[in-house]
């Protein structure tokens, strides 16, 4: 089953305090019709970003999605085109009418995300500059598997194919429901083991089949990590020009027969 228009509509979630929405299907090329890549997950009115490429923060606004209410973002890596709108997101934090009523918030990524963070506030002077209580950076071992909790969910982590700092993210729900967010990735035995089981496994798949590139996967490589790993349901993201140019569903098929969606912008998900 080939779903390219999944809606809230057609397909309502089975937890109705539960949404997942890919703000960005789209990569660091800039197209009218694809934003960079963010994923927003919403569960008991609390907000989790994965990623923050530029122009998340619109995207949001497009879907009635505050940033101000933002409980946690986590990074998968620490290429501009995941992370450029953290920049425009801590900038707008500082908005003295967000401050004085913001809860805390935290940035958890790979190694480097601290000084990274760092370094951002430092070329911007002190336009990034944050009271120390609001925001909390946390970094991860990228080298290893790790389980960690954090308010309403559970985390899971492994290094992904990618980047030497590169890590993909498993997302359990109190309810049960589980996703994995792959962030960018090459063929990786880690992902299909971080993937097993479950409900939906969003993966990107960058360059057609033939045209492959080292740190990222083709539609059919992407439908054999899911095949591999049981998935109920993939779906695909992180699409190139090259890749859109070509017929996405067709390539994936040859390796998986599961539920498969092509990721769009304001994609509703359910689990």
């Amino acid at each position: 089953m080939i779903c390219l228009n999944l809606t809230k509509e057609n397909f309502p979630p089975k937890n109705p305090d539960m949404k997942l929405i890919i703000l960005g299907s789209g990569t660091g090329t800039p197209l009218c019709y694809r934003a960079s890549p963010s994923a927003a997950l919403l569960l008991n009115g609390n907000y989790f970003l994965f990623d923050i490429g530029p122009g998340t923060l619109r995207q949001m606004a497009r879907v009635s999605l505050s940033h101000e209410r933002i409980n946690r973002i986590f990074i998968t890596h620490l290429h501009p085109d995941h992370t450029a709108d953290l920049i425009h997101f801590i900038f707008a934090t500082r908005n003295p009418s967000v401050i004085r009523n913001r809860a805390p918030f935290g940035i958890t990524g790979p190694e480097g995300i601290k000084k990274f963070i760092s370094m951002l506030q430092d070329a911007y002077y002190t336009s990034l500059n944050l009271p120390p209580h609001i925001m909390q950076i946390e970094e991860l071992d990228s080298k290893r598997t790790l389980e960690r909790d954090y308010q309403f969910i559970r985390i899971k982590t492994c290094p992904t194919s990618h980047t030497t700092d590169s890590i993909a993210y498993r997302v359990e729900c109190p309810s049960g429901e589980s996703f994995v967010y792959s962030g960018d990735t090459g063929f990786s035995e880690d992902i299909i083991r971080l993937a097993k089981g479950v409900d939906v496994l969003i993966l990107e798949a960058s360059f057609p089949d033939g045209t492959e590139v080292e740190g990222h996967l083709t539609p059919s490589q992407a439908g054999f990590i899911a095949s591999s790993a049981g998935v109920k349901r993939l779906v695909l993201t992180h699409f190139y020009p090259e890749c859109l140019a070509t017929d996405i569903a067709s390539q994936c098929r040859k390796s998986y027969d599961g539920e498969l969606t092509l990721g769009s912008d304001l994609l509703n998900i359910s689990i």
